[in-house]
């Protein structure tokens, strides 16, 4: 075959981006400012799937606040270089520009009026205006380097992904059909695929796997912002409130979080619960003070002295301002202080109330679990940030390789920052490639 009719069936870019979710896209609409010719293959039927369903469909697409320490990993520092370079204003610009309505929420996060459509539009619109070419229903085959070839570093062959209808009809198939492969060639490739999250939006392991081909460490990866379960005596108790919500501090050794608490049929969500499992390892023990605003082992001891006579639930009824919801109020009496629910405060013993008080504000709970990537709003661990340069995103051991996004080790907060850690990333990456 000559060189000639190889180079017409593998159509040269200047970049090619793998992932059409956030920062994929930004950080095509970036080199493409720059005049460089992009293309983003997924293998997802519409772009930015994920972006579409945040935010409860509104987009929680950055916060005001962002600091590195709204981020983890295992190397703290990796984000602050994309962080500093591209703050949330830049894109609260774009997002002006574009006249999104957007409003603000509790703790600077900020959210489409509309909804998330007005966000994945834009950058679309913003591709399209620099001529990024954007190929959905792609499915990467092969990744190769092309040696001593500066202007194509690498080939990929592509094929048409399949849905999950005509996968089965090809497992089925005695013959399955071959399918024709389209191969592609560029200068730099950048991995921007995703975690593991939610796979029913089409998450998938690509990203990990294309940085192991090249050499690359994997921080072990687990489901994160992502609500708890319980299996035991909790569970049925946590089942039976379903649907009450109040403000709590929930924490571990590591963290504290005061935000609200969501009781489900499932476990405990909500964003304190979310927040917490990002910094949350299997086995862990949780505390949740119920009452984050009252020393309830004060109160109980001083109403002893003052009101001997009072029942405990008389002492919440009276003077916690309904703070805990009557129904909770009455599955906590049934579940710590059933024997004594009639016993005036004069007849209990000190150690009681003082036992009493100290689980009401730190209550300790052993999630079995969580409730995995099915929901989970972002993927924990990833590609080892040491290995990726902070300023560029580059690969240590591959140039023209870069990865961003979720794929990489830094996971936020939840609050907009992921999307923020997205487009900053993105925008430093598309600077250089």
């Amino acid at each position: 075959m000559d060189n000639h009719h190889t180079a017409s069936q593998h159509p040269h870019y200047d970049v090619i981006i793998i992932g059409a979710g956030a920062s994929g896209l930004y950080c095509a609409l970036t080199a493409g400012r720059r005049g460089r010719r992009v293309l983003v293959l997924d293998h997802a039927n519409k772009a930015g799937k994920k972006i579409l369903m945040s935010g409860g469909g509104r987009c929680n697409f950055t916060n005001y606040f962002v600091e590195p320490e709204h981020f983890i990993g295992s190397n703290q520092h990796f984000c602050k270089s994309a962080l500093s370079r591209y703050p949330s204003w830049e894109f609260i610009g774009m997002v002006e520009q574009h006249k999104i309505p957007y409003h603000e929420r509790e703790h600077g996060q900020l959210f489409c009026d509309d909804s998330a459509q007005d966000i994945l539009t834009m950058l679309l619109d913003e591709c399209a205006a620099v001529g990024v070419q954007v190929r959905l229903n792609t499915q990467i085959e092969s990744v190769q380097v092309l040696e001593n070839n500066k202007k194509a570093r690498f080939q990929l062959l592509t094929s048409k992904a399949l849905s999950k209808k005509d996968k089965q009809a090809q497992k089925d198939s005695a013959n399955p059909t071959k399918l024709p492969q389209t191969g592609f060639r560029c200068e730099s490739l950048v991995v921007a695929t995703g975690g593991l999250s939610i796979p029913t939006m089409g998450a998938s392991s690509l990203g990990y796997e294309l940085a192991q081909q090249f050499g690359h460490t994997l921080i072990t990866t687990d489901a994160s912002l992502v609500p708890f379960t319980f299996t035991d005596k909790t569970g049925e108790l946590i089942r039976t409130l379903a649907g009450i919500s109040l403000p709590v501090i929930a924490s571990n050794e590591r963290i504290s979080f005061k935000l609200p608490l969501l009781f489900t049929h499932r476990g405990l969500s909500g964003p304190a619960m979310l927040q917490l499992s990002n910094y949350w390892h299997t086995g862990e023990t949780i505390s949740i003070n119920l009452l984050p605003d009252i020393d309830m082992t004060a109160l109980l001891l001083a109403h002893k002295k003052s009101h001997p006579r009072q029942l405990i639930r008389t002492v919440f009824a009276d003077y916690t301002d309904s703070a805990l919801p009557k129904k909770l109020l009455a599955a906590l009496q049934t579940h710590l202080w059933e024997d004594i629910k009639e016993t005036e405060l004069a007849n209990i013993k000190d150690e009681r109330l003082i036992e009493l008080g100290a689980t009401l504000n730190g209550w300790q709970l052993k999630p079995s679990g969580t409730e995995g990537y099915r929901t989970a709003e972002v993927t924990r661990g990833g590609i080892k940030t040491d290995e990726v340069s902070s300023k560029t995103m580059q690969s240590n051991y591959q140039n023209g390789l870069y990865f961003i996004g979720e794929v990489l080790d830094v996971t936020g907060w939840l609050g907009g920052y992921n999307f923020q850690w997205a487009w900053a990333s993105g925008f430093v990456c598309g600077e250089v490639v």
